[in-house]
């Protein structure tokens, strides 16, 4: 049974999905930082952009959420499910998600915030010119 309104779930998925893919981005800046790359730079760099990228996204969200009092609540987690309780103005939705499908959705907003952090693509200049 839907509790809450389509609007008040994206938001509150998104912030979800969001916060998780902050997560991810945090990692990978320790794991390169800590890793044996040969140059960490650029890589810290890009993923810094995307983690600031994020963070301004959900600054955004968190005041939407807070103005139409949502929230977004960790049930718990096992090897195959991971359940949420979304509350809005006293109405409550439990959902579960599949691991794998909370995977893929992280994964598309790392791609997103990928394509935001990234330059406009321009014509590569040769080394050896």
């Amino acid at each position: 049974m839907r509790y809450l309104n389509e609007e008040e779930l994206q938001l509150a998925s998104r912030f979800l999905f969001l916060s998780m893919a902050m997560v991810v981005i945090q990692q990978d800046i320790q794991h390169i930082q800590q890793g044996a790359f040969k140059i960490k730079e650029p890589y810290v760099e890009l993923l810094e952009k995307m983690n600031s990228e994020a963070a301004k996204e959900r600054r955004k969200l968190r005041k939407l959420m807070e103005d139409g009092k949502i929230q977004v609540v960790t049930l718990n987690k096992n090897d195959s499910f991971s359940s949420f309780l979304f509350i809005s103005k006293g109405r409550e939705e439990k959902r579960n998600y599949f691991n794998p499908a909370i995977r893929k959705k992280v994964e598309l907003i790392v791609q997103e915030l990928m394509q935001k952090a990234l330059p406009p693509h321009q014509h590569s200049v040769s080394a050896n010119t």
